[in-house]
């Protein structure tokens, strides 16, 4: 199974001991305000093992992220199959999510960034996308600084619930051939 290894951070498979902070990222409002709903504890450990399973199966996927000499688990980066049908698929997207205390650092760029090069070098892909609802300006930054631009595309994610204001969704790619 593969690891990535930034200046700073590690990508690394998911260890028992990171469930707990990771239910507590998915149990933050701030966190999840972009997602329809926070998660329990059971859905949190659920969610984890299916990462975890993908991860195994794969040997790449959503990598569990820790600073190297700091914090053992501020939470994932990496790539995934979205699974579910849209006009832009199929597709890989690179996603995040970390941890409040873990904002603002760079940490989502920086370890993105080694994911799409896991990606495009590894995987050999020819594109990778990511996508976010419209207000989501922090993820829309880090897909911006990692070298992905906005398609103009929106569409309504098959998962987020009818009528719900987290539906529409905003999609950013990156071809191998722009990523430097």
């Amino acid at each position: 199974m593969h690891s990535l290894r930034t200046p700073r951070l590690l990508l690394r498979p998911w260890r028992d001991e990171d469930l707990p902070a990771y239910a507590a990222l998915n149990a933050d409002p701030e966190v999840m305000r972009h997602f329809p709903a926070l998660l329990t504890r059971e859905q949190s450990d659920a969610q984890a093992a299916r990462i975890r399973a993908k991860l195994d199966a794969q040997g790449w996927g959503l990598w569990a992220v820790e600073v190297q000499g700091g914090a053992p688990f501020i939470g994932f980066v990496g790539l995934a199959d979205p699974g579910f049908e849209a006009s832009f698929m199929p597709a890989i997207e690179v996603g995040w999510r970390l941890a409040r205390s873990a904002w603002g650092q760079g940490y989502a760029s920086e370890a993105a960034s080694a994911a799409l090069a896991f990606g495009f070098e590894q995987l050999d892909l020819a594109s990778i996308v990511s996508f976010t609802v419209p207000a989501n300006v922090r993820s829309r930054a880090v897909m911006t600084r990692i070298g992905m631009h906005d398609t103009g595309l929106r569409f309504e994610h098959p998962r987020v619930p009818e009528g719900s204001a987290l539906r529409e969704h905003v999609l950013y790619r990156i071809d191998r051939i722009d990523a430097g």
